[in-house]
């Protein structure tokens, strides 16, 4: 991945593992995370860079102002340029690396506190690529009556209506792709490693199933899509981190 590569992936992975959120794109360079009307934070993409807006309220300001000690230089020079109005003080802050997106996240963690209730992990079963295939839709052992319950929600963000394919899992007898390798499990044959979790690369750009699985978009998901359309087909996005 390449450092911004690395920056859009970690921030879906830290807004999914801790927030249960509607995700509001606009098709274009925008990106809303929204509980409701409010909004938490709003990325906005550029070929260089990612910019975050955080609006944060008088409590929220006092909050952050009685630990100043716990921000870099860096940071706090963000919030002393960052415009006032009569609904807040409007941080817009521009993101290159993983290092600056630490600081964000202090910030997101003011604005809101987690909610996202994570899967147990108890009866976890993984794929070779890190897939949860105990929540996938194809899963042999899935229950039809959740089956059932997110059918309708992979319809509507992958456009598909067949879902009747079966699978029991990458180390079992019944995996699909076990005549046929997928691309990942050719991938890990290539590199000598039996599993994508053992790569020096993990998790690439290419391990979920598109990159809106994983990656900054400005796609229209509702918490529900994500939670149960897209999480179990992306890389530890689900996990409680």
């Amino acid at each position: 991945m390449t450092q911004l590569e690395k920056v859009s992936h970690e921030f879906m992975k830290f807004m999914r593992g801790k927030y249960r959120l509607d995700e509001i794109g606009d098709g274009k360079d925008e990106l809303k995370f929204k509980q409701g009307k409010r909004t938490i934070v709003t990325v906005y993409t550029h070929e260089d860079k990612f910019t975050f807006l955080i609006i944060f309220g008088k409590k929220e300001r006092e909050i952050f102002e009685a630990n100043t000690l716990d921000y870099s230089e860096w940071l706090l020079g963000c919030y002393e340029s960052a415009q006032t109005y009569h609904d807040g003080k409007w941080m817009f802050i521009d993101v290159t690396e993983t290092k600056q997106l630490e600081e964000i996240k202090k910030l997101i963690y003011i604005k809101k506190k987690p909610n996202r209730k994570p899967f147990p992990k108890e009866n976890a079963i993984y794929s070779c690529c890190g897939h949860r295939c105990d929540l996938c839709i194809h899963y042999i052992g899935m229950s039809e009556e959740l089956r059932r319950q997110i059918e309708p929600l992979l319809t509507e963000v992958w456009d598909v209506t067949d879902w009747s394919m079966r699978c029991g899992g990458c180390n079992s007898d019944n995996c699909y792709c076990k005549d046929e390798p997928c691309a990942q499990k050719i991938c890990a044959v290539e590199k000598g490693i039996k599993n994508c979790t053992e790569c020096a690369d993990y998790p690439c750009i290419n391990a979920g199933v598109s990159n809106c699985t994983s990656m900054i978009h400005t796609k229209v998901l509702t918490a529900d899509d994500v939670t149960w359309a897209i999480l179990p087909y992306a890389p530890m996005q689900y996990e409680d981190i």
